[in-house]
């Protein structure tokens, strides 16, 4: 009977106390496949840690199986408790059989701290960086941020959409697109599936989420970008301010941070982070752009820095160090962004604000969001102060000029996420293929 690695304690702590026997073997005895990931030879006794996707576990064997590391393995043997193995038992080998031997010259060690290991060298071996059980975790984890995003929005009656990749022109008039060769035309990667999600507000679906990738074309070398990443998106009708919004974000942002501590305690571990709890969550402060500036300009003048005049990199630790000392939460929104600071379609406050957020969270912006405008002759009157047009803007007026309800949403970087919850310095880690400007491989 094949068993996992986690699942050795307990089947050793049965045998102890009944005996086990998989109906065709010896009494007790268990099978377990995986990867080679460190071998010790004490002379009399050699140990192997078989690793799966479950974990690592003890194998004891009485000889040298002349194995390499990274090799795949089957092994037959019988479990016992032991305090000083991984996950406290192991696995007296009777048999083992080599499935896979791998090559002995590794260019990326796994078994080793990935922390000593540039960037670039951890994304040219991604093949065999990401058997890494530390780097591993990054990717179980975003796995249940996922899942629980999905999960809180259906329970909360949104319906999940998948909207098409190929545009005929950008959704939100910038111009930082990928081309794509289309037949006998041009069109381009989606930004975001911004005109689609307000098509199904309109629609009568009212509320859509989707949980896909977006495209950037933008020239960035930081921490914080990618090029391809995946974008967790909200949309919902019949709102009234962006305060509906930060409130659903917050529920949302709860929602995760418990799925991930009750599924991924062991990944949290590994990496030394811990999640928001839902008071933290509900006491995350809502502060106005401008009132953000001054506060993030006093930080800064506290730490000897310079003058702040923009919600910037530097700005957003300064207001996530500052939310976190006066309301124990290094989560926190600010809204209310100048009108030159948000898309031409987001809706005004009044004449110089809007109604749209960011939420940041541990010194990095993981969200952007606002009300939309859903007026047809507003948004007719918008355009021209916006050098835009209206005939480049065909298919979204026609979405507006035949009954469009008050709506808005925000879209979730998915790496950016996962990222602070881990504590990883570069949102590249948090990408299990990343793309920029020089990496399309592998």
């Amino acid at each position: 009977m094949r068993i996992l690695a986690k699942d050795v304690a307990q089947a050793a702590r049965e045998q102890q106390t009944d005996g086990v026997s998989d109906g065709g073997g010896a009494a007790g005895e268990v099978e377990l496949k995986g990867w080679v990931h460190r071998i010790r030879d004490m002379g009399g006794v050699v140990f192997i840690v078989l690793r799966d996707r479950s974990g690592l576990v003890q194998l004891v064997l009485d000889k040298d199986p002349a194995l390499t590391l990274e090799s795949v393995i089957s092994v037959k043997g019988t479990p016992a408790l032991n305090e000083k193995a991984p996950g406290g038992a192991e696995i007296k080998v009777q048999a083992l059989e080599c499935i896979a031997r791998a090559a002995g010259d590794l260019p990326y060690q796994v078994n080793g701290d990935p922390g000593k290991t540039g960037l670039e060298a951890l994304l040219d071996n991604r093949g065999l960086s990401l058997r890494s059980p530390k780097i591993k975790a990054i990717f179980k984890v975003q796995a249940t941020v996922i899942e629980a995003f999905s999960a809180y929005l259906r329970s909360q009656d949104f319906t999940e959409i998948k909207t098409s990749k190929l545009v005929g022109s950008s959704t939100e008039g910038g111009s930082e697109l990928f081309e794509v060769a289309y037949f006998d035309r041009k069109v381009y990667l989606a930004q975001s599936p911004q005109f689609y999600k307000e098509t199904m507000v309109a629609s009568g679906m009212e509320r859509v989420f989707e949980v896909a990738p977006a495209y950037r074309a933008e020239k960035h070398d930081t921490p914080r970008h990618l090029n391809e990443y995946v974008s967790l998106d909200v949309e919902m009708g019949f709102i009234d301010s962006e305060k509906d919004l930060i409130e659903l974000e917050k529920g949302l942002l709860t929602h995760i941070f418990e799925e991930t501590a009750r599924k991924n305690s062991a990944e949290l571990a590994l990496w030394n982070a811990a999640v928001p709890n839902a008071d933290a969550v509900s006491q995350s402060p809502t502060v106005r752009y401008e009132e953000a500036v001054k506060i993030a300009g006093a930080e800064s003048a506290k730490m000897g820095g310079g003058r702040i005049f923009d919600i910037t990199p530097e700005a957003e630790r300064f207001l996530c160090s500052w939310s976190l000392r006066e309301y124990g939460s290094d989560l926190l929104f600010v809204n209310e962004f100048p009108r030159r600071y948000r898309p031409f379609y987001t809706y005004p406050l009044d004449a110089s604000r809007t109604m749209s957020f960011d939420a940041l969270f541990r010194g990095l912006e993981i969200t952007t969001g606002g009300r939309r405008q859903h007026d047809y002759q507003a948004f007719l009157d918008v355009l021209p102060k916006f050098g835009l047009k209206a005939e480049n803007f065909t298919n979204y007026l026609d979405l507006l000029k035949y009954g469009c309800p008050p709506h808005g949403g925000f879209a979730i970087g998915c790496e950016r996420l996962t990222s602070r919850i881990l504590g990883i310095a570069n949102v590249k880690e948090a990408s299990l293929f990343p793309r920029d400007r020089r990496r399309v491989e592998p």
